[in-house]
């Protein structure tokens, strides 16, 4: 231990001049490790509010070599600290006693994948988190970790810049892959020198293209002419209560069956558990929806993803003929309830969005057939005689 007592007495003379210089750390010998030791922010999760006395590994060996490294790191914390930068993400360790700068481009996703799924808001809803990681940032990380192996002197930024570039410009998929990117590059902590924001585009819903929705008798039709009893069951409930195509299928029937015009949609879906109405009820008779006969798919969210499940319901309306998408059923339902005069924030809780989302995506949608109707029937209820030249 002859060694070790030589470099303690180092670090007692590096220590003195630390003091000296007032940069509030220490180092410190643990075995055959060095660390450091000061009034350290408090650490992610700990519940405390205030820095305290901390200890910070940085899996530096306890030689002349690692000595040398760790006065460096110890007048960089320093001065982050003075400057109120110091940020425990960039000093935790991952796996392996590695710390996050120190891991290659996967294993950075990985970790980001990990603190994805453990995000204490996604925890209760493991199949809807892991629908959204599969459909809007997963694709984006693949991309990334592809680019930095076709472009492998380009740094991080400018591959992700190059990956944001590399989708259209003022599109959906724009718009998801800068919001992934970003989550990704403040989970490393990294400082873009452009925030993605400012390359997303304006993309919006409002700004796609109205869709030509079925008239509520085409929907009627459609619906006769599917063979299978199991998939007319899934098309009258997605008619009838405006349900997205996985939802069918995670669904509490029990007020259905027990005469009411109501379903209760499951915490297990995309936007959690909520209660959907019938519009119109008379269709619960008209597709005899009281008889619940679901297709027998694997819905064990274990095996699957509710991406898949609603997948599945798009190839066999594909398969019977329907001739317009599953979403345009949900759709029709949503601009029928504006006709019907049900308040947009109640429809909008009972379709499992923001009463913002409704208004901007279903209302631009009324057709001037849906406007003439409307208009005629809002005559209809007033009772009011325009005056004429008799009557004056």
């Amino acid at each position: 231990m002859a060694e070790f007592d030589a470099l303690d007495s180092k670090i007692t003379q590096l220590n003195l001049r630390l003091k000296m210089a007032r940069l509030g750390v220490q180092i410190e010998r643990r075995g055959t490790k060095l660390n450091l030791r000061g009034t350290l922010p408090p650490r992610p999760g700990c519940g405390r509010l205030r820095p305290y006395q901390q200890r910070l590994s940085l899996g530096l060996p306890a030689t002349p070599a690692g000595l040398k490294q760790i006065e460096q790191e110890a007048k960089i914390i320093a001065a982050q600290l003075i400057q109120k930068s110091f940020d425990w993400r960039d000093y935790l360790t991952i796996e392996a006693g590695k710390r996050l700068s120190q891991l290659d481009l996967v294993e950075q996703i990985q970790a980001f994948e990990r603190q994805f799924f453990a995000a204490s808001d996604r925890v209760s809803k493991p199949a809807a988190t892991k629908t959204t990681w599969n459909a809007a940032y997963a694709p984006y990380l693949r991309k990334l970790a592809g680019m930095a192996q076709d472009h492998p002197k380009l740094t991080l930024p400018e591959l992700i810049y190059k990956t944001v570039h590399s989708t259209a410009i003022q599109s959906r998929s724009r718009q998801v892959c800068c919001t992934a990117l970003s989550a990704f590059a403040e989970f490393l902590n990294l400082e873009l020198p452009t925030e993605l924001k400012t390359l997303a585009g304006s993309y919006n819903n409002s700004r796609t293209q109205a869709r030509n929705l079925p008239s509520d008798e085409a929907i009627v039709q459609a619906w006769a002419q599917i063979p299978n009893p199991a998939w007319q069951f899934v098309y009258g409930i997605m008619a009838t209560f405006g349900l997205r195509n996985h939802e069918v299928f995670f669904c509490d029937y029990t007020q259905l069956q027990q005469g009411e015009t109501s379903i209760q949609v499951l915490d297990t879906t995309k936007t959690g558990s909520h209660e959907v109405w019938a519009f119109y009820p008379e269709w619960i008779e008209e597709f005899h929806l009281r008889s619940i006969q679901l297709p027998e798919i694997n819905t064990d969210l274990s095996q699957t993803t509710l991406q898949r499940v609603g997948q599945r319901v798009t190839a066999q309306f594909r398969r019977y003929g329907v001739p317009f998408s599953p979403y345009d059923l949900r759709h029709a339902w949503a601009v029928r309830t504006i006709h019907f005069g049900l308040p947009d924030t109640v429809a909008a809780k009972m379709m499992g969005h923001s009463v913002a989302v409704h208004t901007r995506t279903y209302h631009q949608w009324i057709t001037r057939r849906d406007q003439q109707a409307a208009v005629e029937a809002a005559i209809a209820k007033n009772s009011r005689s325009a005056p004429t030249l008799s009557t004056s």
